[in-house]
Formats: C-alpha cells, structure tokens, sequence
C-alpha cells in the first residue's frame, strides 16, 4: 500500500504531532508499506529554522526509510494569530502548487490542527484517493478557548472549513473518545474511528546513567525533581506552577523544572525572575532523543491544562511518555485525561491552575516515595498494554485496508 501523510510538523521537530506520525510512519514502513510524508522545513517553536535545513520550495530527505518531502512555508513563531494563520495557509497553498508532483498513492492521510493542513486532503482526494482526516485537537473551537482570538467572522469562517472536512472526509480519526460528538455533530454520516495517542517503548526505555548525568547537568542531583515538559502555551496555566514553586521555596529537597518552548515561555521565566524563585529550573525545547533521560531524572510529571470545558476532551501526549518510565503524574486536566491516569492507577488528579493542590500533590509525593514508586509501577504497566505506539499504527494500517479495499 501507498500512503501519503500530510503534517505541518515532523522529526527533528519534537512537538506531539511530529511525533505521532513519525513513530506511526516507522511501524508502516517496517510492515512493507511505502510511505511519504509531506511537511515543512522544521522550524517549532521558535520559527526559526533546525540546522542544516534551507526554506526551499521543494526538498526531500529520507528518515528510517520514509521519503519526506519538505515544502516552502511562510516561516513564524508559535505565537502571534495573523502569522501563524499564514504559515497554516503558506503550507496549504504549497501542497496544492506541487500537488502534481506529488507521488501517487492508495490513501492520503492529513492531520489536524492546523486545520488547513488537514483541508489539503481534500484537494488530493479529488484526484480518487481515499482521504483520511486525523482530528489532533477542535479546532478553531480551541482557540477561542484559550484567548488567542473572540468570536467573530474569522471564527466562523474556520468553523465552516472545518464542518466541511469533517462531511467530506473518507474516514475521520480522532485521538480522542471526547471528541466524537462534536466531530459526529457536524459529520451526520461516514466512519469515525479513535486511534489514542500512546508511546514508542523501544525509545522510552530506562537508562539510570543518561538520567544520572541530566541531573548533575543541572544541578538536581538529591533533589525531588517534578517536571513540566512541552509547551509553555495560552493552554496550559502554567501561572500555577509558578505559584506552586513559590509556596515550595522553603522545600529546599524540591525542584522544579520546566523544559520547552511556546507562546508563553518568555512570559513565564519573567514571573519567575521577578519572584526569585530559584526551585525553578527553566530549558529550551531538548531533542526527542533526549526525552527518556529527562523523564527519567523525574520523580513526578506536571500535565496541566487551564480550567475549562475544552480540555475535558482532550488527552495530553505526555502522559504516555511519563507513564512509560514509571513516572507518577500530577493531572491538572479534567474528563477523559483524568479518567485514563485513574484507570492506570498513574497519578495523582488536582483542581486544574489551583497552585495550592498542585504544591500539595508535589509535597506528598516528596514525602512518601514508596507511593511514588507503587504509582509508577501501575502506570508503566497499564501504557504498555494499552498504548503501545507499534499496536495503534497497526489500527491505523487495518483502517486504511478497509478504504482501499
């Protein structure tokens, strides 16, 4: 089978859609499918572009046997609405001017956010192909959500964009269950499938000497580590975990790190500096293959959204990643999330942005390590038999056999 999958992000990028698709991708080219992937020059989150990368019209490499073509975009940071807008519309106006050059497949698959890349397979579709919209997040509905823009003619706009791909689409996938009624809502008929998000075990593995030597890197050597990685976003409220911090000063066994990049990363090391927080241990985005030695020089995992509906639909990628190193979670995220770490057994759940049980639930994981350690023990075993990256790209591969049959 030919497949061809569309996303605005991929490796050397490190954010959760990158990392879906590649890891997928690998698992379908290891079981004899030819897979190409059509993407951009890296450049998440800063918009600046990865070393030894050029932003060309066209230009190809190849990644554990994946032909990846990269088109031309129009080149913005993870931040700002009107740029962003023109680096999603940038990609869809490239996909379609080399769309006759792009090689001939069995099934196009395009995911979303941002919706104009999932709305690229539509345009391929037209040419015969089975099209495969893969829904990552509701959006715009997210983005009215968060702040980054009120409800207007703009909103409105994108909404209709995305009641048409979702009527038009061969198969919507959705990595989430929360997500179906609204996906089924504007798609009265055709087959809706959830393939979750979960983890590649063979990457996250534990390497003591990897999480050792992070750790005396930084300075967290003897110290309960509890840590935010990814993106410091409108979506997050992360104010918390400075508010947090700042009731642990006197916890001088507690640090706290936050590792990545986002919108409001600058915004959240000013309050930091501002507070003299010095518990806080702040880094730029780390490579993926850096991910296991950080998760393991971990002693608890900060997954946090802001308090509001939205996200009771919605399943951060981390949790995976934390629950496959035995990593107890702090959850501030409500609904299908929460009801995921219960049923591993993986964490502790808080009051999403409430900085008072966040610094309690780090402070008894502190103090009771034993718990930790029976804690990470459930979540380690309840991702790998039920989100095992390998066993959700095979999903994937039997779904595309029923369109192209």
């Amino acid at each position: 089978m030919r497949i061809l999958a569309l996303s605005h992000y991929y490796p050397p990028e490190v954010n959760a859609p990158a990392s879906r698709l590649s890891e997928h991708a690998r698992v379908w080219r290891a079981a004899g499918h030819e897979v190409t992937v059509v993407t951009c020059a890296p450049n998440h989150p800063a918009g600046k572009l990865y070393p030894g990368y050029r932003n060309r019209s066209w230009q190809e490499e190849t990644i554990d046997g994946i032909r990846i073509i990269r088109l031309w975009t129009w080149i913005a940071a993870n931040e700002g609405f009107l740029p962003r807008i023109a680096n999603y519309v940038s990609y869809l106006l490239s996909v379609l001017m080399w769309m006759w050059r792009l090689p001939k497949a069995d099934v196009v698959m395009s995911t979303s956010p941002q919706f104009f890349c999932g709305l690229a397979g539509w345009f391929l579709k037209r040419r015969r192909r089975p099209w495969v919209l893969e829904v990552r997040d509701l959006w715009p509905e997210s983005i009215v959500t968060v702040g980054a823009m009120k409800r207007g003619f703009a909103i409105r706009l994108l909404e209709r964009i995305e009641a048409f791909a979702y009527r038009h689409a061969d198969l919507v996938v959705s990595v989430t269950d929360g997500f179906v009624p609204h996906i089924r809502a504007h798609r009265p008929d055709g087959p809706i499938a959830v393939i979750k998000n979960g983890v590649d075990l063979s990457h996250f593995a534990a390497d003591p000497q990897a999480a050792a030597a992070f750790r005396a890197e930084h300075n967290l050597t003897g110290k309960f580590v509890a840590s935010y990685v990814g993106t410091h976003g409108m979506a997050h409220g992360l104010d918390a975990v400075i508010a947090a911090a700042e009731r642990l000063m006197y916890r001088h066994d507690i640090a706290i790190l936050m590792a990545g990049g986002g919108s409001d990363r600058e915004r959240i090391r000013a309050m930091r500096d501002r507070r003299g927080l010095t518990n806080i241990v702040m880094l730029d985005q780390l490579p993926k293959q850096a991910m296991p030695a950080v998760w393991g020089a971990s002693d608890a995992a900060l997954v946090l959204l802001k308090h509001v509906d939205t996200f009771k639909t919605v399943i951060p990628s981390k949790m995976f990643e934390a629950m496959a190193l035995g990593v107890p979670m702090v959850l501030g995220v409500e609904g299908e999330a929460k009801a995921l770490m219960e049923a591993g057994g993986a964490g502790i759940a808080i009051t999403p942005e409430d900085d008072a049980e966040l610094a309690a639930a780090i402070e008894r994981l502190a103090d009771d390590r034993t718990m930790g350690a029976r804690i990470g023990k459930s979540a380690q075993a309840f991702v790998r038999d039920n989100f095992d990256r390998e066993t959700q790209a095979r999903a994937y591969l039997a779904e595309f056999g029923k369109l192209v049959a």
